[in-house]
């Protein structure tokens, strides 16, 4: 079958793409990580040191509001990125030219960035914020194509859903490691190479290296990402629609839930990110001891690889609401232990770690509900918009981040901690300043997105189940309304009698036995049911598939003769939110009889106290005749004719 890929036990090359697509993840939050938190360090530190501290500090106020301004403008942009990408079409595919292409170019770029550009910072300095200008919005374009390509390479890389899980999975930790290890080396190695140390913030020459160095390392694995994985090359991804940052705004507008995720969430990535910029501050200006930061590095690295892998076992036992509002708690706590904590190590990296350890666990509770807010919205509006409701997330961390940025010019500014400040030059009044900069702004920022979360987000998993049920219900029928506004296109069942085999394997039930109103009603379709003996979903004709789900617990095909097919594995399956399911096919694909469609594992669905019952109805029976060939009780294997469909 050309959908379904083969395990890394059968190609060799499918380990080989995942460790690849590790690495280039390594590298890729690794380049982030220095742009975002740690160039604003070098900026108020390094690049202005003239004996003229109104000039620096004028001058570190321009170059911050340029970076703040230029990447909100950019927010703009990363639609047209999405187009671009959307309709390149090249011998090596169509993400891995703009990851290996952008990911060079920007890191190049991002070296030339921790440079005085050959001394105009002093000489000439209207020229050089011109020119800085340039690189920062070249570079960051580049960065976006790399960023876009990078993560919208997983569907490309495989049709299988598990394999996909895997390859994010392995991308997640690699990810998390890249992000988190700048902070446990950087202040190390800028000392390493530094020749001056000054007061434990190193010089020109040791940014400079550091920045080489990781800059060589996102361009080496992105390289490494362009020759190592494989696109599948698939109609799937061909003329899609383009994505307008109007049609963001508005989706934001309809969606009622995904405009109250994403406003909490805004308050929430802007807090954290303003919070984290000024850490290293923290140790190098109020601890005197910047290479203590390494500890925290250390630690974050360690805790974030954790939590990727515990968030699906807390969310498993605990509802995603009670550990977003335990991990928020956790986080405040700690910010305030940290801004408590004066010059005492012990207490700074218990608060500091105490505030890192709920974010990827919030991060992944905003990630689920903007998911789930996709079925949320197909309910509410009539439409899928997967697309443009998942694009809403990344744009929120960047304006989150492009604030932090200004927001950390302004405070560095104010509170002394420009070029050659030292521990022992920022004064009293300076260090309080830079603590309300640094603690009740997050700390306020923080609390508006709990209340925001609070009184507004009303998604959960049982609410998301219960649509997920009435999107099954309504799934087939709008084909039959002549006012359907949907995108798809409404089926002509064609003459003559199609053979239905059972898609499963085991003993037939029938449908009106079944524990579920709505199948065992007809309200569903005329149909038959299956108690498994296997997990394999076979194709019982050739046909398209019309109706996925984010759960994989159910399929929408279309036959080729305008046969709607539901296959519904288990009763309230639902709530297992994937887990024990795979898909081979996707929306709008093509199969062949005979094909597997999906597999199941019936052991996870027991394990939940779950009825495994397969449901199989035509849902727009109103056109068809229905004959079932086989009685309840009998043996059926997937060869085996259970129904016979014949146009009315």
């Amino acid at each position: 079958m050309d959908a379904k890929i083969d395990t890394a036990q059968k190609d060799p090359h499918v380990v080989r793409s995942r460790l690849a697509y590790s690495l280039g993840a390594f590298g890729h939050d690794a380049f982030f990580a220095l742009l975002s938190t740690y160039f604003m360090m070098y900026v108020t530190g390094h690049l202005f040191t003239s004996s003229d501290k109104h000039f620096d500090n004028k001058m570190v106020w321009y170059v911050t509001m340029i970076i703040m301004v230029l990447r909100i403008v950019e927010l703009l942009i990363d639609p047209l990125i999405g187009n671009a990408i959307d309709r390149t079409n090249t011998r090596w595919g169509k993400f891995k030219p703009w990851v290996v292409g952008g990911g060079i170019i920007s890191a190049i770029l991002l070296a030339a960035l921790f440079t005085p550009l050959g001394g105009l910072n002093t000489s000439n300095p209207v020229l050089y914020l011109i020119i800085f200008a340039i690189i920062y919005i070249v570079m960051d374009v580049f960065y976006s194509f790399n960023d876009v390509g990078f993560w919208s390479m997983v569907p490309a890389m495989s049709f299988d859903s598990h394999e996909r899980d895997k390859i994010a999975t392995f991308a997640r930790v690699g990810s998390t490691i890249g992000g988190q290890i700048i902070g446990f080396v950087i202040m190390p190695m800028v000392l390493f190479f530094s020749v001056n140390q000054n007061g434990g913030t190193g010089d020109d020459r040791g940014w400079f290296i550091f920045a080489a160095i990781v800059a060589a390392i996102s361009a080496i694995t992105a390289i490494g990402v362009g020759i190592f994985t494989h696109e599948q090359k698939s109609l799937l991804r061909e003329n899609k629609e383009q994505t307008k940052f109007k049609d963001i705004l508005k989706i934001l507008v309809k969606n009622d839930q995904l405009l109250a995720i994403a406003m909490s969430y805004l308050f929430f990535t802007t807090g954290q990110t303003l919070l984290n910029s000024f850490e290293l501050y923290y140790f190098t200006y109020i601890l005197g001891n910047s290479k203590a930061f390494s500890i925290l590095g250390g630690l974050n690295t360690i805790v974030g690889v954790i939590s990727v892998f515990a968030f699906p076992l807390f969310s498993g036992k605990i509802g995603r609401h009670k550990l977003f509002y335990g991990a928020a708690s956790i986080e405040v706590l700690g910010a305030l232990i940290f801004a408590f904590a004066g010059k005492s190590l012990a207490l700074v990296l218990l608060g500091a770690e105490l505030f890192f350890i709920p974010q990827p666990i919030i991060f992944l509770v905003v990630l689920m509900t903007i998911t789930d807010s996709v079925e949320y919205g197909q309910l509410k509006l009539g439409h899928r918009d997967e697309s443009l409701t998942l694009s809403v997330r990344p744009l929120l961390d960047k304006f989150g981040g492009a604030v932090a940025n200004g927001v950390v010019g302004a405070a560095t500014v104010a509170a002394g901690m420009t070029g050659g400040a030292t521990a022992a030059t920022v004064t009293a009044h300076g260090v309080s300043i830079f603590k309300v900069y640094m603690f009740l702004i997050p700390i306020a920022l923080i609390l508006v997105g709990i209340i925001i979360f609070a009184l507004k987000v009303k998604l959960d998993e049982k609410s998301h189940a219960q649509i997920v049920a009435k999107l099954e219900q309504t799934w087939g029928k709008q084909f039959s309304n002549d006012n359907d506004t949907t995108s798809e296109s409404t089926p002509t069942p064609q003459p003559g009698v199609t053979d239905i085999t059972s898609p499963v394997a085991g003993t037939l039930v029938n449908l009106k036995d079944v524990n579920d109103e709505n199948f065992a009603s007809g309200n569903m379709g005329k149909g038959f049911a299956i108690k498994p003996s296997d997990g394999k979903v076979i194709a019982p004709f050739s046909g398209t598939v019309r109706a996925t789900f984010s759960t994989r617990h159910a399929i929408g095909l279309e036959s080729d003769n305008g046969i709607m097919l539901l296959i519904h594995v288990g009763i309230d399956t639902v709530k297992l939110r994937g887990t024990g399911f795979i898909s081979y096919f996707d929306k709008d694909q093509h199969f062949d009889k005979g094909d597997e469609l999906m597999e199941f594992w019936d052991p996870a669905i027991k394990k939940a106290g779950l009825d495994d019952t397969v449901m199989v109805t035509v849902t727009n029976s109103k056109d068809f005749d229905i004959k079932l060939l086989k009685d309840a009780g009998e043996k059926v294997t997937t060869t085996d004719i259970v129904m016979e469909v014949t146009k009315k």
